[in-house]
């Protein structure tokens, strides 16, 4: 099986995904910046495994500070938290994991620096582990929603690619599999990155499970066919009210589904949800360069010099989700009220 991303020897190990499906290479790094790096360019992508990749940058960047004076250790820590929290604006996993780091930081100021640099390991080698466990309690909550027998459709990639192991919208899918469930799947295939293309259906031929690869535009035909039963998909910002950031061409999926009285489904860690943005329009939306819409592989696909826009997310509004996923069960409307809730209650 192959892993994402963890942490050997005090290295952090990462699963080019850049270079799937053609090759599957597997990238060492000893330096923050360097994984900040993969953040930023998709080397590794997906809210939960940024936030991952993060925390490991973090404890990476704390390990190589040669000093033995705490005000300087906190200083030059800074820097490293700082570069990595530039790497991507929109996952706020990113920055959860961050604020995560920092309070262990706060625990252990004032032991002696070894001390706090192997504290901070730890810290990032647990929110590892805790990823991999989520998932599956988040697979374990929404696989009661999936019928045998089901088509699910997918957008972009939300699977162990995305997290430390198994998947948020793509573990509702393992789980019902490993319950005996038999469902197929239609991924997107997820312009301009083509995640849907090139990783999610990677990931499930790897896993036997059934996928039929569409472009984005059949979606709708196909739900109008009556081929599709329910959509799934993850979440790299969930607001108070609801709203949810993904990957662009997700709103679009949620309109359609609406209109063909198909159930919408968000699966995604409670680490996504951030209570203190209140509704979608105060989500940072990354613009990312237009090369990847006029390019495939470095192959030009469009006229030189045509003026393009590309933000990398959009925000479905809530009132076009059926529910929201969690390792803590299921939010359904009204969300300003149900998601708070989720927050008092503790993991299985």
């Amino acid at each position: 099986m192959f892993k994402t991303i963890e942490w050997k020897k005090d290295r952090v190990i990462i699963l080019d995904q850049t270079r799937l499906p053609e090759e599957e290479v597997y990238l060492t790094f000893d330096d923050y910046r360097d994984v900040a790096q993969a953040i930023r360019k998709l080397t590794i992508r997906g809210a939960p495994a940024i936030g991952v990749a993060a925390a490991m940058g973090a404890a990476l960047g704390a390990l190589h500070i040669n000093t033995t004076d705490p005000q300087t250790f906190l200083s030059r820590w800074n820097d490293v938290l700082r570069k990595i929290a530039d790497a991507r604006p929109t996952a706020v996993n990113l920055f959860w994991a961050l604020e995560r780091m920092k309070r262990v930081y706060q625990q252990n100021k004032n032991r002696d620096i070894p001390l706090l640099k192997k504290a901070l390991k730890e810290e990032a080698r647990r929110i590892y582990r805790e990823d991999i466990e989520i998932n599956r309690r988040i697979g374990k909550e929404g696989s009661v929603l999936v019928k045998d027998g089901d088509t699910i459709l997918t957008h972009c990639n939300a699977g162990a690619l995305a997290t430390a192991g198994y998947g948020t919208a793509l573990g509702v899918i393992r789980a019902a599999r490993e319950e005996g469930k038999r469902v197929e799947v239609f991924a997107d295939e997820t312009r301009p990155f083509l995640q849907g293309a090139r990783l999610t259906t990677w990931e499930l031929m790897k896993d036997n499970i059934p996928v039929t690869l569409i472009t984005d535009n059949m979606a709708g035909h196909f739900m109008k066919e009556g081929r599709i039963d329910l959509v799934v998909v993850g979440a790299d910002r969930i607001a108070a009210n609801g709203d949810t950031a993904n990957k662009i061409g997700t709103y679009t999926v949620a309109v359609l589904a609406k209109e063909n009285r198909i159930p919408f489904y968000i699966a995604a860690p409670t680490s996504t949800i951030d209570l203190n943005c209140p509704s979608g329009k105060e989500i940072p939306i990354e613009e990312r360069s237009s090369r990847e819409i006029v390019e495939i592989n470095g192959r030009p696909i469009a006229p030189k010099g045509v003026r393009t826009a590309y933000p990398a997310f959009d925000v479905t509004p809530y009132r076009y989700i059926t529910g929201i996923i969690t390792e803590r069960g299921v939010a359904t409307p009204p969300y300003y009220i149900t998601l708070p809730k989720l927050f008092n209650k503790s993991t299985p």
